[in-house]
């Protein structure tokens, strides 16, 4: 596929090497105005600047891009694949962009890779789902930058565990904007962002991200667990989570898809 990306972040860095191995091309990277000139001819400033040629967009940089550059995007005719399942928690912008889905005959596919077990939930949501709970555990530095702070001394901790926030998914993805994504990807695939239920947590004794869910309902019950690295540029980005960008790109180019 010939797509452009938004962003260069971290998980936007990693896309960019992955891709390198695959028939995919980038033909354009969508950054602020401002940036333009730091790579012209590769970077662009605006949806009316990126080429004719492209079948698909990747966003890459946060819940802000997706508001501000994805009903556009899907608009103009193409499809967009994106890493902020997050900002699906805002109803406004979740219609927006359906509505322009709808306009430009294209599709928002949702790159949720950072946790595993969503095939199930979505299976089990066809009969009964009695409970959905999503947990996030992280060291204290991948909550740095979120209302975990406000909670408790992040730089502080030695050992031990604070459970920072309880409520629902939407209330989660509103306002861990950067760190809850994996909690908008539970509720987008079981019971709906009002009724999951989620407990994020700062653990001084882990190295790694865990994710939980546990989901009860007619089929019965399950609980999945993952333990998942961060990317090294960025504790807050989960590496399964930019992993899953190329799956997604993959999935979507195929004709017979697993």
């Amino acid at each position: 596929m010939r797509i452009a990306i938004i962003g260069t972040g971290a998980i936007a860095s990693y896309v960019e090497r992955s891709l390198a191995a695959t028939p995919h091309t980038i033909k354009a990277v969508l950054v602020r105005p401002e940036r333009v000139q730091e790579a012209p001819g590769r970077f662009v400033g605006s949806i009316s600047a990126l080429p004719d040629e492209l079948e698909a967009v990747v966003d890459c940089a946060g819940h802000g891009a997706l508001r501000d550059h994805g009903p556009a995007i899907l608009e103009r005719g193409l499809d967009l694949v994106s890493v902020s399942v997050g900002a699906l928690a805002d109803a406004a912008l979740s219609a927006k962009l359906e509505a322009a889905a709808m306009r430009g005959n294209t599709r928002l596919h949702l790159a949720s890779g950072a946790i595993g077990a969503l095939d199930c939930l979505q299976s089990a949501r066809v009969g009964t789902l009695d409970k959905v709970t999503y947990v996030g555990r992280k060291p204290p530095c991948g909550w740095k930058g979120s209302p975990a702070e406000s909670v408790t001394n992040l730089d502080a901790m030695q050992s031990g565990a604070v459970t920072h926030f309880v409520g629902s998914a939407r209330d989660a993805a509103l306002r861990y904007p950067r760190n809850a994504n994996v909690a908008a990807a539970v509720a987008l695939a079981g019971v709906g962002f009002d009724s999951t239920e989620v407990r994020l947590i700062a653990d001084a004794d882990i190295r790694e991200n865990v994710h939980e869910i546990r989901a009860r309902g007619d089929f019965g019950a399950f609980q999945f667990r993952v333990c998942g690295k961060s990317l090294p540029d960025n504790p807050r980005s989960s590496a399964l989570a930019a992993m899953s960008v190329i799956a997604k790109l993959d999935q979507i180019s195929r004709r017979i898809m697993p």
